[in-house]
């Protein structure tokens, strides 16, 4: 695997929209968003395509496509960060330049939709990409300081880590802070491996493609957003299976899952139930409640990057290694 060189101050960090145009951003949000970034002495530019919108609130495949070789291929620019997540990233599959990413790499960082090119870059191009921040994260004032310490941690350092758990956090609609309870352990185990994954519907995307990532010896992180109400639980509980039933997972050294929604209905209980009910190995740790979910706040990590993860008597812990 090839890890990316480092941000520094006065690099410069290009904005692309792979999925959902930055349109859909207001700009008053899209200037806080700039501003935050400058703070931390980086230069933001903009992709020539990613103000369009169509009637998907996207752009064409095309346009999409494009910005990413482009950014890929301009020597001048050092990160490339996602407007926000959407639908529809996963077209932009065939039509990645792999060998040009594989001759430049750089930073490539978003999450949500952004699952797909994530691990099709780690799968098809040998580089470490990161499941963080978008762009449309710098512009929420609720727990900025998580989300900025852990976005430096990664992309700003090449230390090892220790993944903390939030104090409180956010749901979406909401504006009150809910108390964190913290990670907790649903199998208990200690693993080290590299990483994969992060949202489960757009990750199972890539089942059956050239794009998938062999599940062999990894810990998988994942996370499902509020469909409907309890439909998440559903959902998760029928993708989850989807997942199990691919090639190599029974090899694969543990699991790591984000917060549910409150709205969900999703208890401990409930996914302990569905986390048994799979094929999953019974000597590897399993934990959930982490910081990486669609929740405010959220920490930054590798995807190809190496984690160890620990779940014994009922706590849990995360720390990345290399990233």
């Amino acid at each position: 695997m090839t890890i990316p060189r480092k941000l520094s101050k006065g690099d410069e960090v290009r904005i692309i929209s792979p999925s959902m145009s930055i349109s859909t951003i207001a700009e008053a949000d899209i200037k806080l968003a700039i501003k935050n970034l400058e703070s931390l002495g980086l230069k933001v530019s903009f992709s020539s395509n990613c103000f369009e919108i169509n009637e998907f609130e996207s752009s064409s495949i095309k346009s999409r496509a494009d910005d990413i070789n482009e950014a890929f291929k301009d020597a001048n620019v050092k990160a490339i960060l996602c407007a926000r997540g959407g639908f529809n990233s996963n077209q932009l599959l065939p039509h990645i330049d792999y060998n040009l990413i594989r001759r430049n790499p750089k930073i490539f960082c978003g999450y949500s939709d952004i699952t797909a090119i994530n691990n099709a870059i780690y799968a098809r191009a040998g580089l470490v990409a990161y499941a963080g921040l978008n762009f449309s994260t710098f512009r929420k004032k609720q727990s900025y300081d998580y989300n900025l310490e852990y976005f430096k941690k990664c992309l700003m350092s090449d230390k090892p880590y220790l993944v903390n758990p939030s104090k409180s956090y956010f749901e979406y609609s909401q504006k009150k802070a809910i108390k964190n309870k913290g990670y907790f352990s649903l199998q208990e185990g200690e693993a080290v491996g590299e990483i994969i994954g992060e949202n489960l519907c757009t990750f199972n995307l890539l089942q059956g493609t050239d794009y998938m990532p062999d599940l062999r010896g990894k810990i998988i992180f994942l996370e499902e957003e509020n469909i409907s109400n309890k439909d998440t639980v559903y959902m998760f509980d029928r993708e989850l299976e989807s997942l199990s039933q691919q090639k190599n997972f029974g090899k694969i050294k543990g699991l790591a899952i984000g917060r549910f929604q409150k709205a969900t209905g999703m208890t401990n209980e409930m996914l302990k139930s569905i986390i048994e009910s799979k094929n999953i190995p019974k000597n590897i740790p399993v934990i959930a409640g982490l910081d990486f979910a669609h929740t405010i706040p959220r920490f930054t990590y590798p995807i190809g990057g190496t984690c160890r993860i620990i779940a014994k008597s009922g706590k849990a812990s995360l720390d990345v290694i290399k990233h």
